[in-house]
């Protein structure tokens, strides 16, 4: 595999995206290797609250203060399937180990988890993930459809989701209205 890993990157949907489903989005990179990339859009909440999905799931939603927490359009791939993007690791069945910090799951104890408030302190939970098959996101990054940069923490997790994309871009030190489609030439 190159040098080139986004994992742990946000990527910003350039001008060029701006017509289809990555429309002004902020998304979070999980995993990036040869075999292509997994991520999860974390500025789109959706209209469903965490309440009426674990409704949906049959699991008692203890918390009340999660209760009113929104659901997000993670990216168009397994819409139907969640995936919770959460700091303090643990044991769940089925995780992916991003950071020391970081993990995304998708199974549905750590939902249970949650319900009991004993999940993690920090997440974001999605219906669906942004996936690219091999070498599709590097073909993309040299088609300037996409800004990066490091990806934070305090981004992710303190912000309210209408914010992390203008938090975003002001680290890179850009205005976001002042992009273009086009590649500049020196």
């Amino acid at each position: 595999m190159s040098e080139f890993n986004l994992t742990r990157h946000f990527l910003i949907a350039m001008p060029a995206l701006q017509e289809g489903v990555f429309a002004g989005t902020l998304t979070y990179i999980c995993e990036h290797n040869e075999n292509g990339a997994l991520g999860i859009v974390v500025n789109r909440p959706i209209d469903l609250k965490l309440a009426d999905m674990f409704a949906q799931i049959n699991i008692p939603l203890h918390e009340p203060e999660l209760q009113s927490q929104p659901v997000h359009f993670g990216g168009p791939v397994q819409t139907e399937r969640g995936f919770v993007l959460h700091d303090t690791p643990g044991s769940w069945q089925s995780s992916l180990r991003i950071s020391d910090t970081l993990e995304l799951t998708t199974s549905k104890d750590i939902l249970e988890a949650v319900a009991e408030g004993k999940g993690p302190r920090h997440m974001i939970i999605t219906l669906g993930y942004a996936g690219w098959d091999q070498g599709q996101l590097e073909h993309e990054m040299s088609e300037n459809a996409w800004l990066t940069l490091p990806a934070s923490e305090h981004i992710l997790f303190d912000l309210p989701p209408e914010a992390r994309l203008p938090a975003a871009m002001r680290q890179l030190g850009v205005d976001y209205a002042s992009l273009s489609e086009e590649v500049g030439h020196a």
